[in-house]
């Protein structure tokens, strides 16, 4: 035997101790919940927790290992707590247990033919995003507001509504992810458009004849290189790319022009000057596909969630072990401002996996237990690989 497989060997033996130290420790912690139960005390005790790492922590002067220890134990005792609650699940906490339940046992099967509503008019971005996901004989119908979109879904009057969650290029959609926390939808899909702006103008327009540029304040700031470099034109923001070009063909004037989508362009008969003004190649949008019950349709391999937490130390650790421990790959957390409630957030998670798959239930109870809030967005296909919506063309500058 070499030396490295004694060390291997001794690693080993050391291995199997700490196993079994830690489950001693979790018996012994399981017991002082018994005991906390008969006598009446809080289950949680976070003043004591920080007791535990800070002893932990004075057994070594190496100031690294310190940290590491500081670690290990914040590990230990998110994991008992773990088991604390799952002795002691609150009223709550197994009502949110059963509401989920009663989704995932009430889902339905995608829909033929559907109703399908997005923000924005025809030649929009989200009008391709509906096409791209439902094929293109979707019957689809533009509304003003992103609220909109989320009502018409609420009152029955559209089976799905298409969404932008977020951009590649200037990240996430604040009114789309406070929607989402408001109205009880349901993520049942979710696809990808490449953002390629064209500048376009009524037939008979040139570089030279344009003195005025419409299209939505985002459309404008992400061709500002393009825009510099014809600094005698007058940037006008709209409500929405494709409602600018309606509103320059309207117009028939051939000072004015609009950047959008090419597809907008063929709607509205104008002519494209510059293809692929936005400065970034690669900006794409995300758009999710919200319904009214949950769907698990074929190939299902991403979740989503929304969840606040408690005010306690830890408490966002104690989440990422959860995770850790049920195998979970986490792929997305952001934190959005929860309205009505300064200084606290509510957080938007997404990870790998199927709702059906083992231990699944199990993994979900456990975060339901941590939370203050907890409620499954949904269970749908990952599509963020492909960039669908528009032809590579060559830069005009």
């Amino acid at each position: 035997m070499n030396e490295l497989e004694k060390l291997r060997g001794e690693i080993d033996r050391l291995d199997e101790e700490l196993a079994r130290l830690f489950l001693r420790r979790m018996d012994v912690a399981r017991a002082v919940v018994e005991y906390k139960k008969q006598t009446g005390k809080p289950i949680l005790d976070q003043r004591r927790e920080l007791q535990v790492i800070e002893h932990a922590s004075r057994l070594t002067e190496d100031e690294g290992r310190r940290l590491a220890l500081a670690k290990l134990f914040e590990s230990i005792l998110a994991l008992s707590r773990r088991e604390q609650r799952i002795k002691v699940a609150s009223p709550e906490a197994r009502q949110r247990h059963k509401d989920y339940l009663a989704a995932l046992e009430g889902r339905r099967e995608p829909l033929a033919r559907p109703r399908v509503v997005y923000q924005g008019e025809a030649g929009a971005y989200s009008e391709m995003a509906c096409l791209d996901f439902f094929g293109p004989e979707c019957g689809c119908e533009g509304l003003p507001q992103f609220e909109d979109v989320f009502q018409a879904v609420a009152q029955g009057r559209a089976d799905y509504g298409v969404v932008p969650m977020e951009n590649s290029s200037t990240g996430a959609i604040r009114q789309v992810y406070e929607l989402m926390g408001r109205y009880e939808h349901f993520i049942v899909g979710e696809t990808t458009v490449k953002v390629e702006h064209c500048l376009m103008a009524p037939k008979g327009a040139s570089l030279e004849t344009v003195t005025h540029v419409y299209s939505h304040e985002q459309g404008l700031f992400q061709s500002e290189q393009f825009l510099k470099s014809h600094p005698g034109w007058i940037q006008v923001p709209l409500a929405d790319t494709a409602g600018s070009a309606r509103y320059v063909a309207q117009t028939g004037d051939v000072t004015k022009a609009a950047i959008g989508s090419a597809r907008a362009a063929e709607l509205y008969g104008l002519e494209i000057l510059a293809r692929g003004v936005n400065y970034n190649g690669q900006n794409t949008t995300r758009f999710v596909v919200v319904s009214p019950s949950m769907e698990l349709r074929e190939g299902a391999d991403k979740i989503s969630a929304v969840l606040s937490l408690p005010h306690e130390v830890g408490s966002l650790n104690e989440l990422l072990t959860i995770f850790a421990v049920h195998g979970l790959n986490l792929v997305k957390l952001e934190s959005r401002p929860m309205p009505g409630h300064s200084w606290e957030y509510l957080f938007f998670v997404e990870f790998s996996g199927n709702l059906l798959q083992p231990g699944m239930e199990a993994a979900v109870r456990d975060l339901g237990q941590i939370c203050s809030q907890l409620r499954v967005l949904g269970n749908y296909k990952n599509n963020l690989q492909a960039e669908r919506g528009a032809e590579e063309c060559p830069k005009p500058y």
